[in-house]
């Protein structure tokens, strides 16, 4: 035990130091970011009404978007409603904004329960669906994550583990910022009044 203590007790003060220099910066040295990643881009979805729709439908207005699924117990409704009192408070103002869910749960969340879900929140509220393809190209766009979870009995028992980020597009169809799980409605209002 005492070997090994002196092992490391040399290994830390007198080998380690030069062994690994080379692939240390230098004290001081700046360090060059390259970019940003790039959120946001094309998607091909279908509407609660069932019209296809892409990114460049939404262009020349301000998106709010939202990635979840109707049968999300809690995170969902909470970000929604969140969302839809932000535009509530804007007055206005808010009619500048369309606010956007699209569901990682394509495989039970048709058209027709879009319809239904996204009309307990906001009545200008799109609700967005499609293929398993077209939503995880849409998720990727926007680096939204999401996975099927549960063992349950059978198999339409099942919950969806996913990002919960609330994404502000610009009306040119570009990233303006993003609002995380437990930003409230007053946040997102005051925000949003002063990019608009």
């Amino acid at each position: 035990m005492v070997l090994i203590s002196i092992f490391i007790l040399v290994w830390r003060h007198y080998i380690e130091p030069t062994y690994f220099a080379e692939f240390r910066a230098p004290a001081g040295a700046q360090v060059q970011t390259v970019g940003t990643p790039k959120i946001g881009g094309p998607f091909n979805l279908v509407n609660q009404d069932g019209v296809n729709v892409s990114e460049t439908d939404f262009m020349g207005r301000y998106m709010l978007i939202y990635f979840g699924y109707t049968y999300c117990p809690d995170v969902c409704p909470t970000s929604l409603s969140e969302m839809a009192d932000a535009l509530d408070m804007l007055g206005p103002k808010g009619d500048k904004i369309t606010p956007v869910f699209i569901t990682i749960d394509p495989e039970r969340d048709d058209a027709n329960a879009m319809k239904t879900y996204v009309g307990y929140f906001h009545p200008r509220l799109v609700g967005l669906t499609g293929t398993v393809e077209q939503v995880k190209a849409a998720a990727k766009a926007y680096k939204a994550y999401f996975a099927k979870a549960g063992d349950g009995y059978n198999d339409d028992d099942y919950t969806m583990d996913h990002s919960s980020i609330t994404y502000l597009m610009g009306p040119d169809g570009e990233f303006i910022t993003h609002f995380g799980h437990g930003v409230d409605a007053e946040q997102i209002a005051e925000k949003l009044s002063d990019l608009l």
